[in-house]
């Protein structure tokens, strides 16, 4: 069980963002804004597919990665790729617990297909961001405007015709939910800008449990990161910026979980009171029996994913463009896996 913080355990450690984050996010509920790509950028990052697919080597992971290029969704192991989609307009790829199925957005809402691409179907008309699946994969979770105003966590059934249904805030349970706002699918602005944004959340494989960008902590911070308990609506924060005697700001976005539970990884970006304290787009990884933290990967890696134990995969930079990179959690080695973002781990069974 993760424990909250206390305001001196936040400001001796806890990662953190500013008020642009919440401002930001409501305008963009719904989208996965941290790495949606620009037109320019997709036609970049498919030149530096071809020019520098030599880089990836023959690497060979134990499953498939699911990653987005040039706004569609490829699978590989390493070597051969395979496109699943086609059109553009895609993101997020999440794999169900069973490696059967990829959860993902498209035109900004919630859609699921098989494995190899087939059997595409739209399972919301309300606006998503980053969803994640059950471990039992009867539900995939996924943010969206909430009847408080802000960000919220929401539910729905996979297999069943059915509406979403609140998870957090937990005051918004039984209430109506708010209008639809249209969809948002591109976003213009810095790469920490996108990602500020970014409303991915993380189910963890214990099924109690799910990690979201604010919560009821941005009534004392300006920027979260919290954990919040399924069965009660309870939330605890791990991480923080601004406000609270938090004399900074930045983020703490796009959570993942190892698959034992003992870690969760996020996304972050501080600037500090002086430039010796401002730190770049990196990733953290936290325990969450101890609450250490520790910073994993190089500088500009996001959107961790881990592969087991000793390795996850994470979107950096190589080759001139955005990369899928399989980092060692143990000694920091970065290898190029495959040209792209995003990625997700199908599970091994």
């Amino acid at each position: 069980m993760l424990s909250v913080y206390s305001a001196a355990e936040v400001r001796r450690g806890a990662f953190v963002m500013g008020a642009f984050g919440r401002v930001v996010g409501l305008a963009m509920a719904g989208v996965a804004a941290g790495t949606l790509v620009q037109p320019a950028v997709a036609r970049a990052n498919e030149v530096a597919a071809t020019a520098g697919a030599s880089a990836a080597g023959t690497m060979s992971l134990p499953s498939l990665v699911a990653y987005v290029r040039g706004g569609d969704i490829y699978v590989s192991k390493g070597g051969s790729e395979k496109r699943l989609t086609s059109g553009g307009d895609q993101a997020r790829p999440r794999w169900a617990p069973d490696g059967k199925q990829i959860a993902y957005l498209k035109g900004g809402l919630l859609w699921v297909m098989r494995a190899d691409g087939s059997g595409q179907r739209r399972l919301t008309t309300r606006p998503a961001a980053g969803p994640s699946w059950s471990p039992d994969g009867k539900w995939i979770a996924f943010s969206s405007l909430s009847c408080s105003g802000g960000p919220g966590v929401y539910r729905i059934a996979v297999k069943a015709k059915a509406q979403p249904e609140v998870l957090f805030p937990r005051d918004c349970r039984g209430e109506d939910l708010p209008a639809e706002p249209a969809p948002v699918t591109s976003r213009a602005g810095s790469l920490s800008e996108r990602l500020a944004a970014d409303d991915a959340v993380a189910w963890s494989p214990d099924g109690k449990q799910v990690a979201f960008r604010g919560g009821s902590c941005e009534s004392v911070y300006d920027a979260c990161l919290s954990v919040g308990t399924v069965a009660t609506g309870g939330e605890q924060t791990v991480a923080a910026y601004g406000g609270g005697s938090l004399q900074n700001r930045g983020f703490a976005v796009v959570p993942s979980w190892r698959q034992d539970g003992k870690k969760l990884a996020w996304t972050a970006y501080q600037e500090g009171e002086t430039q010796a304290q401002n730190e770049p787009v990196h990733l953290v990884e936290y325990d969450t029996t101890t609450r250490a933290k520790r910073t994993v990967g190089g500088a500009g890696d996001r959107e961790m994913a881990y592969v087991d134990k000793a390795r996850a995969v994470a979107t950096g930079q190589n080759a001139g463009g955005s990369w899928v990179m399989v980092v060692g959690l143990s000694d920091g080695t970065r290898k190029p896996f495959r040209s792209g973002s995003q990625p997700s781990v199908q599970p091994v069974r």
